[in-house]
């Protein structure tokens, strides 16, 4: 397994299909349906940009797996599996905001982010033509530059979180972020989970805290993270998940994570 072809595929495939993002954003955004709740959409584009990335990948390597938000798990033969979000960062993209990502990781193992070992990944944000690439043990980079964890100044710590999308979820959310507003200099929420980690691997972010993602939308962006020198995790004793993902430097991270399950 050569992980550095991995990555320069995964490269590939992700500015294709964010070339196609952009594209089809210019010519107007359809909304498909909803999902998980009335303001979780999919618009047409998320499923031509999947299609797309998913063509791509079974051309280059047909004996791999594939897991995609937009049209479910398959199972390969080769223990690998690519872990997709063709446009991360819907409600952005739908609303012309230039914020969104085509997110593509390659993992070794079971398709379970609790079970996995991320190999390579690859977070294009087609509106600014950045894209932010890693491989296990190979660091993260962003174009020729290496990324590395910021640690917060005096100030306090900028940090990123989000919302879902179940109403029910929110009064949680809210109260989770008050829990860490002490050691915050600001908050930011800008829409889309990959490039908020991705962030974080850059420096851009000093941390990031949310909860009820999806696979797809830490599995690129944790590699990141972990290559840039920090740490990810969710639930104490896991990894990230769909009850929490923290991401920062090690001594931030630690901070947070007492904060996040402090509830009192």
């Amino acid at each position: 397994m050569d992980a550095r072809a991995l990555e320069d595929l995964a490269v590939d495939i992700a500015r294709e299909a964010g070339a196609l993002a952009r594209r089809r954003r210019g010519e107007g955004v359809a909304i498909a349906a909803t999902k998980s709740a009335l303001a979780d959409i999919v618009t047409e584009a998320d499923r031509e940009v999947e299609l797309l990335i998913r063509d791509r990948i079974a051309q280059a390597r047909p004996d791999d797996g594939f897991l995609g938000e937009e049209s479910g798990a398959e199972r390969g033969a080769s223990g690998l599996t690519w872990v997709v979000d063709p446009i991360d960062g819907t409600v952005n993209y739908a609303y012309g905001i230039p914020h969104y990502a085509v997110s593509i990781a390659v993992v070794d193992g079971e398709p379970d982010p609790q079970r996995w070992e991320a190999v390579a990944a690859a977070v294009f944000s087609p509106a600014v033509d950045e894209m932010f690439r890693a491989t296990a043990g190979g660091g993260a980079w962003l174009g020729d530059a290496r990324l590395a964890v910021s640690e917060p100044s005096d100030a306090g710590a900028l940090l990123a979180t989000g919302f879902g999308y179940d109403p029910a979820t929110h009064a949680g959310d809210l109260a989770r972020l008050g829990r860490i507003m002490p050691v915050a200099r600001d908050i930011r929420r800008a829409g889309a989970a990959s490039l908020d980690l991705a962030y974080v691997a850059a420096g851009r972010l000093d941390g990031y805290v949310e909860r009820g993602l999806q696979p797809w939308d830490h599995a690129a962006g944790a590699l990141l993270v972990a290559e840039a020198g920090g740490v990810v995790t969710g639930m104490p004793g896991e990894r990230p998940g769909r009850t929490m993902t923290i991401a920062a430097s090690s001594s931030l991270h630690s901070r947070l994570t007492e904060r996040v399950f402090h509830e009192s």
